[in-house]
């Protein structure tokens, strides 16, 4: 059973976007998942089709209002749906490689991708939904926060890269980030590819790349060390 996606979104013209093309996009091509949108304003009652509301307490901003987005989640993820309900959401939980990793052994995912001041939190904690955050900032709306998850995890599927040990190396795989990359020519500007990696020894190959990538965590991400 192929991975399948489904966003509720303000914008499903967004979509798919970069998820479209290269592998990814390759990857839907061939049936290794699917993805769908759903238009959040086809559940509003109003003929104005209004789906938020000024925010209790007061503020500024509009709130997206809980009953809509209930109907909105109830029709695409029914009971009995095993797909996680996702929110982008700069509070989340930061989004982690062991999530993803998580995420693509599993049938799919619901994204829910806010606008706006948020979405009311009744919303959230009556459907479940797991509040996820690819960074610490603010963007304009879930959307593209929804395309960066959904491409970390695509590109773990099953055929979607090709050969497994595509990714075993990269960065965050293994608890450390990538080593450093060369390829030909060997000389660029004065610059040679460094000698151990035309060597032929396999055994140093492989210990210069542990140490780089160990060097490179110390130097950038020492957080991943403790």
């Amino acid at each position: 059973m192929s991975f399948s996606a489904s966003i509720i979104t303000l914008f499903p013209e967004l979509f798919p976007g970069p998820l479209g093309a290269s592998v990814i996009g390759r990857g839907m091509a061939d049936g290794r998942w699917s993805l769908e949108t759903t238009q959040l304003r086809d559940f509003a009652t109003d003929r104005h089709r209004t789906v938020d509301d000024t925010p209790s307490g007061g503020g500024a901003g509009m709130v997206l209002k809980p009953d809509i987005l209930a109907k909105a989640i109830d029709a695409v993820s029914p009971e009995g749906d095993a797909r996680p309900r996702l929110l982008m959401s700069p509070r989340g939980t930061p989004l982690t490689q062991a999530k993803v990793r998580e995420l693509a052994a599993g049938p799919g995912a619901v994204i829910v991708c806010g606008r706006f001041e948020g979405i009311d939190q009744r919303v959230i904690e009556a459907r479940q939904l797991e509040e996820i955050s690819i960074g610490d900032y603010v963007l304009a709306g879930g959307e593209v926060a929804a395309m960066v998850l959904l491409e970390a995890v695509v590109r773990l599927l099953p055929g979607v890269l090709g050969a497994a040990e595509s990714h075993a190396d990269e960065s965050f795989e293994n608890g450390l980030l990538e080593y450093p990359q060369y390829t030909r020519p060997q000389l660029f500007e004065g610059r040679e590819i460094p000698e151990v990696l035309t060597s032929g020894d396999h055994g140093k190959v492989e210990k210069w790349r542990r140490a780089e990538s160990e060097r490179l965590t110390r130097a950038r991400r020492p957080d991943l060390l403790t």
